[in-house]
């Protein structure tokens, strides 16, 4: 029963770093510094443009055993808009703000940037 925990525990965890940290960390997201102040010096939501990836837009069944987490971007910037939405918010989001709008076209392409991004910052 104890090995039975762990695995489950050593499973459920690796799918939630893959599914959280590839939207965060991977080559195509910025990580702006603080200012003298200790502030970002630009809005939220240009912040979370530029911090955040979202990935595999294209895949209904992914989205929906997540609850649409690939699509990372609009979940900051909508948070009390159900995520059934955000599939038809991001094309909006893309054109409107004239800020870099990252994605991923699948989550395998995710996975390899993050994993890419992992072994820069290790260096």
């Amino acid at each position: 029963m104890i090995i039975g925990f762990l695995v489950m525990h050593f499973i459920a965890g690796l799918i939630l770093a893959c599914l959280f940290q590839t939207a965060h960390v991977m080559e195509t997201t910025e990580f702006p510094l603080l200012n003298s102040e200790g502030k970002i010096e630009e809005s939220f939501a240009v912040h979370e443009m530029r911090t955040t990836t979202n990935y595999a837009p294209q895949s209904s069944l992914l989205s929906w055993y997540i609850g649409a987490l690939n699509f990372q971007v609009e979940h900051y910037l909508f948070p009390d808009i159900c995520h059934i939405h955000y599939k038809k918010f991001a094309p909006i989001v893309n054109e409107e703000f004239g800020i870099p709008y990252n994605v991923q076209p699948t989550f395998l392409r995710a996975l390899m940037s993050h994993g890419r991004m992992l072994k820069a910052l290790v260096r």
